[in-house]
């Protein structure tokens, strides 16, 4: 199903663009990736004048790569089992064939002509680099003019707008986010992707290390491509300096079915629409029956001590992010005080104003959240909980004369605690609520994201989806 209809979303019947189960028809001839690549362009040239999730493409060169990859398979020489693969890279990671502006008007025109680790590794595996995602400017909260595949009134989320969007419409089969707040697993639960956000650190970031939670990870499909796409990364590039990075098997995840899974309220259950609690009772419910005990704060003083340990999970990961980027911000602003939107310089102000002490109080605040979180490893599989607050809000700009908006590409109040928790997560697409995503997330102890893989691909093969009118 190829949804362009506002509130068109429904779980039981939408079919993701895949990659995996077609490789195969590669080596016999009844397909090939430049006939797969072309498909997609077809896709790119039909929904793209709405979605709007590029900031850049270069075709020629994905047919080029999609060519050699053809060669490879047919002699039985492929590189990766994503030899082949169509992929966008958001456009906060440098590539060597298109330009990096990030979303940000200062920016217009940077072309460093080098890679990020993470794209130099999925061309050494024989990816084929199709085009550069959207992100809000500088991967804050300034939107770009993408919108939701399945109704364009509405955000596709943000940062990673594009790389949402574009594998929600079928374009691409996967794409890279980053994420520091809640910018994979947002947009990615908006969208009705799949995501995974790595263990802090699980994917090599190269120029994007500025801040201290700063993640790369994949948006797909399926899960299959998904973990692929982050292995193959992960084996050639590691992690970031200093550590082990993402491990794991070549090849997906067997399926584990939990035992006892943590439900977690967070900040985000107290701005819940109705529709969207009844959505999640509902898909808690089927997982109860089928055997899995559920944990909450209500029945386990463990559960309840995590949560008041992520319960300014919000005020720690933005206060976090934004001493960290407050000086690069700051020079940009400086150096060109006409290219940095009115929200930018807002954060930026909110930052100055913060004290060395402030920011040492929120570190410690997130090394205790870390250590609670970690304390009660073994009281369940994982921690459940939802990728977003509902669906993708309406979306038009902003409003002459009118307040900022101060989330226009929604709330990452779900998200925080992860990113907070340096824990890894996957936002599996189980719900549908007025026709729109709505995601629901696993997550898990550092360096266990081989698990949570393992454990989404139970939670998606067990428990049917759930749709709220």
């Amino acid at each position: 199903m190829d949804a362009r209809t506002a509130g068109s979303y429904d779980p039981r019947t939408y079919r993701a663009l895949t990659f995996y189960d077609v490789v195969s028809r590669f080596r016999d001839g009844r397909d090939s990736p430049r006939a797969y690549l072309e498909r997609c362009l077809e896709t790119i040239a039909a929904r793209e004048p709405v979605v709007k999730a590029f900031a850049a493409t270069n075709f020629d060169a994905a047919r080029a790569a999609a060519d050699q990859s053809f060669v490879r398979w047919t002699t039985n020489r492929p590189l990766s089992a994503i030899d082949g693969m169509p992929i966008g890279i958001k456009d906060l990671l440098e590539t060597k064939d298109m330009p990096t502006e990030q979303g940000c008007v200062a920016w217009r025109g940077n072309f460093p002509k080098r890679d990020n680790p993470a794209v130099w590794a999925l061309r050494q595996a024989g990816a084929v680099i199709v085009a550069k995602t959207t992100t809000a400017e500088l991967g804050g909260s300034h939107p770009p003019a993408t919108t939701n595949p399945f109704d364009a009134a509405r955000t596709a989320g943000g940062s990673s707008s594009g790389s949402a969007a574009s594998v929600a419409a079928r374009m691409l089969p996967a794409a890279i986010g980053t994420q520091v707040g809640g910018s994979i697993i947002r947009p990615a639960a908006y969208c009705g992707n799949f995501a995974l956000k790595p263990t802090q650190g699980g994917i090599n970031r190269g120029e994007r290390q500025a801040t201290s939670m700063s993640t790369h990870g994949p948006h797909a499909g399926c899960i299959e491509d998904m973990w692929q796409v982050a292995i193959e990364i992960a084996s050639r590039v590691g992690g970031d300096r200093g550590g082990a990075g993402l491990t794991g098997s070549m090849t997906t995840p067997s399926a584990i079915k939990p035992q006892r899974l943590m439900v977690l309220e967070t900040e985000g259950y107290a701005r819940l629409d109705e529709p969207s609690k009844r959505a999640f009772a509902q898909l808690l419910e089927l997982i109860e029956r089928a055997g899995v005990t559920l944990l909450t704060r209500r029945t386990s003083v463990e559960v309840e001590a995590v949560e008041r340990a992520i319960g300014n999970a919000g005020a720690v990961a933005s206060g976090i992010t934004g001493w960290e980027n407050r000086w690069g911000t700051r020079n940009l602003v400086d150096q060109h005080p006409d290219g940095v939107s009115a929200r930018a310089k807002a954060v930026l102000a909110k930052s100055e104003a913060m004290t060395v002490a402030d920011y040492q109080a929120l570190l410690r605040e997130r090394a205790h959240a870390q250590l609670t979180h970690a304390q009660f490893a073994n009281v369940a599989d994982a921690a459940i909980t939802l990728s977003c607050p509902g669906p993708a809000p309406l979306w038009s700009g902003d409003e002459p004369s009118k307040p900022l908006n101060p989330r226009p590409t929604g709330d990452a109040v779900f998200n925080y605690p992860s990113s907070m928790l340096f824990a890894p997560c996957v936002t599996v697409p189980l719900m549908a609520v007025g026709g729109m995503p709505v995601g629901v997330q696993l997550m898990g102890q550092q360096h266990q994201d081989e698990r949570m893989v393992g454990l989404a691909r139970w939670l998606v093969g067990a428990v049917a989806p759930v749709v709220v009118a």
